[in-house]
């Protein structure tokens, strides 16, 4: 009887995550302006970091609203890095969307159907935090938990989109 190991997925070919961004930001019809050329992916890296940091202080304050919108802001640094990593600016909420979806789409195609799944899942909770700033109606345990699947999103856009 012969064991196999599971298989190790690799990230995604560069050319590939590049092409995925360009037809989100195509998609939402977000095109380069002027002020791109001080974008850079280091910038929305800082940024990332610094909405994670933000969004646990403000849970200590028991601010959940500003906890809740920091989540959203880790996620859509996130996205925003991983594109100016391969040559494409976001400018716009919805461009946002397309390239998560065009990112998942990736993933599907790849035969990755759980990590498809995953970015979408925890997108959807980004932005349903993202609304929770306005309505203020999540319970402080449900944004404990998005902040902490937006955490997981960070990560596995970085470990599987992010230029080596």
């Amino acid at each position: 009887m012969t064991t196999t190991a599971a298989p190790t997925i690799a990230p995604y070919p560069a050319a590939d995550v590049a092409a995925a961004v360009a037809r989100g930001l195509a998609n939402a019809n977000d095109r380069p302006r002027p002020a791109d050329a001080i974008r850079t992916p280091q910038k929305y890296a800082a940024l990332t970091k610094d909405f994670r940091d933000s969004a646990w202080e403000h849970l200590d304050k028991n601010d959940f609203p500003q906890a809740s919108n920091k989540a959203w802001g880790l996620v859509a640094e996130t996205v925003k890095d991983i594109s100016a990593q391969h040559g494409g600016f976001i400018h716009t909420h919805s461009a946002i969307m397309e390239v998560i979806v065009e990112l998942a789409r990736l993933a599907d195609n790849a035969g990755d159907a759980n990590i498809a799944h995953t970015i979408r899942s925890i997108f959807q909770i980004a932005r349903d935090l993202h609304t929770n700033f306005y309505e203020n109606e999540l319970h402080e345990d449900i944004v404990i938990g998005g902040l902490m699947q937006c955490e997981e999103l960070s990560e596995l856009l970085h470990t599987r989109f992010a230029v080596v």
